[in-house]
This record gives C-alpha cells, sequence and structure tokens, in this order.
C-alpha cells in the first residue's frame, strides 16, 4: 500500500494557472509561488468588493468531528474528499482550509493535506514553509515585543508596569523550554530584566487577526487595538500607542492574500491561516472563506479538532464576525475512534468490538446535538478503515438515525472522491433544503463570565465553571472598559468534553477550571485557559524530527 507521500508524489499536478481558470480567476488575478500554488491578489480579482456588495452566494459547509484519539479521525481528509466528490457530481466546489503548522509536523500529529487520494498539493511545500505566511506572522508578531521593550528601555514614556506586560514571542516550533523564561539579563545595556515567555505561532494574536480582518485596512487597525499590557494604572497599553501596527501591517501585507493550491484531482483549494482549536480560535481567514463563496456554488470548510472546540468557535467567533451563515455541518467519526471512547487500548483496535463502538457512541451523540444548538443541519461522514467490521458500522448508522441524521460510509483515502459521492448527495440536498436557521449559542450583550459559563454547561456538559475571585474580576475590569461585548474563545484540551484528557466518551457533572483569562482585543475575543492546556506545545518522548531526512536524490523522507 502506497502511503500519503508516494501517492503525492505519483499524482500530476495541474500548473496553477489552469486551476485559477476553473473558478474564472485570470493571470492577472494570481500571483504564482512556482508552478503550483499562487497568491490571490484580492484588488484584482475584486472579490473583497463582491463578498462586501452581497455577491458571496455559494453555501458554506462545515466539516467537523467527534473529540480526536491517536486512531485518527481524518477531518481533513472528509474535507478534501468532499469537495472532490462535489465537484463529480456537477456542484462547483471551492475547498477552503487552514495551512499546516512546523509544530506538529516535527512533532507527533503530521501535517495538514488530507490523506491517501484526499489531498491537497504540492504537500511537501504545503507542509513546510509554504508561502511564508506563518514566518510573516512570526516577524510581525516579535517585532511588537522588541518595540514595547525597546520603548521601556528608552525611557517607558507610555509607563508600562514591566510586571504588567502581557505580549509574549511566539516560535512555530515545538519548545517547551520556552514556555517560562527571565529575559534581558546580563547587564544595563540589555534592558530591564522581566519574566516572560514564548507561545506557539498559531496562538499569537496576530495569526487569529490575520484569520478575521477583511482587508488591509481591517488588518491594521486590529493590530492597533492589540493590548501589550498595562500601566502602572493598569490602563491599556495598545499596539498602536507604540507607534506599531503600521509597520506590523507592512510584514503581513503578502501573507494577507489566500493561497491557491489544489486537491489531486485538480479542484480548487484555497488555504489560509492556521490557528490551533485547542488554544486559539481553529478556522481559515475570512478573506480565504468569503473569496470561495463568491467563486463557487459551495464551500467545503474546516475547524480544528471536535465539534466542541473547532465547531463552537467556528459558530461564536468567526461566523459572528464575519456575518456567515453555514448551510450544514459534517461530523466525521471513526470506528477505531468510538472504539478508544468506548475504552478499548490502541494497541487492540483491530479486534471487533461492538459493545465497544456502542459505549464510544455517546461521543459522536453529544456532538451532533451540540451543533444542532446553533441551528445547523447535520450529516455524520463516516472516514472508513479497513478493519472496521460490518456490525460495528451498523452502530454509527444507529447512532446516527437516534438523532435524526444520516451517516454515510466515506472511501475517499482509498478512491479520492468517488468514494465520497454518496456523502456529497446527501450535503448539497441538506445545504439547499433551506432548513438551516443558524445562530450563535449566546448574545453580544452577555456578561463575559455568563458567556465562559455557557459554553461549558451547554457544550461541555460541565456542571459549573470554577473561576478565582482575581479572574472573576479581571473580566470585570475589561466589561467596564468596553470589551463585554466580546465573544470567549476557550483554551481547553481536544481530547475530552472535560478539561480532563482522560476523561473520555461524553462526561457530565464535572468543573471546568479557568486557569487564566487573557484579553486578545485585536482579534475580537477573550480568551479563557483552561486546565493544564498549554499554548506552548511540547514535542513527544520521539519526536517526528528524528526520522526527517533528505535521501540521496534530495527528496524528503519521514515527514509522513
Amino acid at each position: 500500500m502506497l502511503t500519503d507521500i508516494q501517492i503525492s508524489r505519483a499524482a500530476k499536478l495541474q500548473p496553477i494557472g489552469a486551476i485559477a481558470q476553473k473558478i474564472g480567476l485570470n493571470s492577472d488575478a494570481v500571483e504564482p509561488y512556482g508552478h503550483y500554488k499562487a497568491k490571490l491578489d484580492l484588488a484584482a480579482t475584486g472579490l473583497n468588493a463582491q463578498a462586501e456588495a452581497g455577491a458571496a452566494t455559494g453555501k458554506l459547509i462545515l466539516v467537523t468531528a467527534i473529540n480526536p484519539t491517536p486512531a485518527g479521525e481524518g477531518k481533513t481528509t472528509t474535507s478534501v474528499g468532499l469537495a472532490d466528490a462535489l465537484n463529480r457530481i456537477g456542484h462547483k466546489t471551492v475547498l477552503a482550509l487552514r495551512e499546516p503548522s512546523l509544530g506538529p509536523c516535527f512533532g507527533t500529529k503530521g501535517g495538514a493535506t488530507g490523506g491517501g487520494y484526499a489531498q491537497v498539493g504540492p504537500m511537501e511545500d504545503i507542509n513546510l514553509h509554504f508561502t511564508g505566511d506563518f514566518h510573516a506572522i512570526t516577524s510581525a508578531h516579535n517585532l511588537l515585543s522588541a518595540m514595547i521593550d525597546n520603548h521601556i528601555y528608552w525611557g517607558n514614556a507610555l509607563d508600562i508596569d514591566v510586571r504588567r506586560v502581557v505580549w509574549r514571542r511566539v516560535l512555530d516550533i515545538n519548545d517547551r523550554a520556552l514556555r517560562s523564561i527571565v529575559q534581558s539579563t546580563g547587564g544595563v545595556g540589555n534592558g530591564f530584566p522581566r519574566e516572560s515567555g514564548f507561545d506557539i505561532t498559531v496562538a499569537s494574536e496576530v495569526m487569529a487577526i490575520l484569520c478575521l480582518a477583511c482587508d488591509l485596512g481591517d488588518l491594521e487597525a486590529r493590530l492597533g487595538r492589540i493590548v501589550i499590557g498595562y500601566t502602572r494604572q493598569r490602563q491599556p497599553v495598545t499596539a498602536s500607542d507604540l507607534n506599531a501596527a503600521g509597520a506590523m501591517a507592512v510584514l503581513l501585507a503578502q501573507a494577507i492574500k489566500p493561497n491557491l493550491v489544489q486537491t489531486l484531482e485538480g479542484n480548487p483549494a484555497l488555504l489560509h491561516g492556521g490557528p490551533f482549536a485547542n488554544i486559539a480560535h481553529g478556522c481559515n481567514s475570512v478573506i480565504a472563506t468569503q473569496a470561495a463563496l463568491t467563486l463557487g456554488d459551495f464551500v467545503v470548510t474546516e475547524a480544528g479538532f471536535g465539534a466542541d472546540l473547532g465547531a463552537e468557535k467556528f459558530f461564536n467567533i468567526k461566523c459572528r464576525q464575519a456575518g456567515l451563515k453555514p448551510a450544514a455541518a459534517v461530523i466525521v467519526a471513526t470506528v477505531r475512534a468510538l472504539k478508544m471512547n468506548g475504552g478499548v487500548a490502541k494497541a487492540d483496535l483491530l479486534a471487533e468490538d461492538v459493545d465497544a463502538v456502542r459505549r464510544g457512541s455517546v461521543n459522536l451523540i453529544r456532538h451532533i446535538e451540540n451543533v444542532r444548538q446553533f441551528g445547523v443541519p447535520v450529516v455524520v461522514a463516516i472516514n472508513h478503515f479497513t478493519s472496521d467490521t460490518e456490525s460495528e458500522i451498523a452502530v454509527l448508522h444507529e447512532a446516527a438515525a437516534s438523532q435524526g441524521c444520516k451517516a454515510h460510509v466515506c472511501r475517499h483515502w482509498a478512491d479520492g472522491g468517488a468514494g465520497a459521492e454518496e456523502l456529497a448527495h446527501s450535503v448539497a440536498a441538506l445545504a439547499q433544503s433551506g432548513t438551516a436557521r443558524f445562530q450563535p449559542l449566546y448574545n453580544d450583550d452577555l456578561p463575559l463570565n455568563d458567556k465562559i459559563t455557557t459554553v461549558a454547561t451547554r457544550i461541555y456538559r460541565a456542571e459549573s465553571v470554577a473561576a478565582s475571585p482575581a479572574i472573576l474580576a479581571q473580566l470585570q475590569r475589561w466589561e467596564e472598559a468596553g470589551y463585554g461585548h466580546l465573544p470567549v474563545c476557550m483554551a481547553k484540551t481536544q481530547y475530552s468534553f472535560s478539561a480532563d484528557p482522560t476523561l473520555l466518551g461524553a462526561p457530565t457533572g464535572h468543573v471546568l477550571p479557568v486557569r487564566e483569562v487573557k484579553l486578545s482585543a485585536g482579534a475580537g475575543f477573550v480568551v479563557a485557559i483552561c486546565g493544564d492546556i498549554m499554548t506552548m506545545p511540547g514535542l513527544p518522548r520521539i519526536p517526528a524530527a528524528e526520522t526527517i531526512r533528505l535521501d540521496a536524490n534530495g527528496e524528503i523522507e519521514g515527514l509522513f
């Protein structure tokens, strides 16, 4: 059996200009980065103006999933397979996905271009440096960091309290040693020593801003609203106060343009932005999504990790800010992952265990219930593995039927778009039915702590939220400062509905511990950090980086 990278290398990609022509874009609208990838010049395409004028008429399909397990779910693979299948059955469809982070590529999870015959390419380019967007985001973020310390060094005219600088630095590599550092040591010439640290680039507010901005002007305005710290009187200090927003926007001027690539079947895909859904809002850019809705009849997008994280943030943050109204949602499930939710160890997944699938199916049922709370109709995609048995698959059909929705076995990994045509017909019918009645889970005017509690109790099914008096006081100060209307972005383990990654299935009655809250005024949300979740991941005992190298022909080995 061929590996993902072997399948990708064997595929014959089309010149990127030909892909652009498929969605009505001429050569003036694309800026090629080699033969198979390009940036979209939004000014030349006029897509921004069309979106603002309400010309974006495509129907938006969200692909989400059950809680992830080491057994794998295949959300990106399903997104690619569904987009290819919709094109196969005659619907002009554009795929809109996130870009991969180097952290997982060299850590544990791997890349984010799909798998088997349901991939986007050029896979190696996309999973590594691609068009340099993440490097630009890292540079813009760290430029602001440098300007903060430089301002303090040269007299601190803004009276920034060095104990209350909240802007850290970022790096797109997992590195636990950088989570907490003491910086500026070594003498007077190096500045004021203080505690700080690094986050991974995908958790940067600059990443969130790039993904939520609607154009360059909005990008710069949002950058200017970033709160970097507080004065001794606890008044917020912004990037605009430091005159940093303009230079940051310059560094992001190319990165804000969506990237055009293709599936292995030659269908268009816009890959842009890449925030994680466990520590950020987990969605691709608004600009790419709006462009896709203008270019296609259907747009297939995804949100990271399970529906309790990615889908919740897609609905409550991205759709709220951008005015998007999804027409349908697909929840990806696998027999293997539900077995693990039912208590089976990874080493024992190949053996049939119908009872374990049934025990674990409560996780799928919970996600169906949750997505429907937003008024979005649901269909289930059963991502097929060769070890699945008919009896086990039947349990997933029963679980979906118990919630009044359809489930379809999908073989897109092995068969490409042809393996997901049944799902595509069902999704198209659901999206065109007009049954979606999308609405966010809470109103803007709800107090911040009540928003956190709403997500915790209605999505995670927690009994309550545990937050210290200091956190509650901070939320109140932000409300008094005019930030109370913002939505909340929950940072939580992806493996469970709770903050405990070992609590699988569909737990109820647990307490959600909120450890810290952060204001992302430029992105337009308040982050609630729950449990032990880290904004800078660490590498595993044996990272993927140990087996990645170039062979004698200069080709990459070990990346997948």
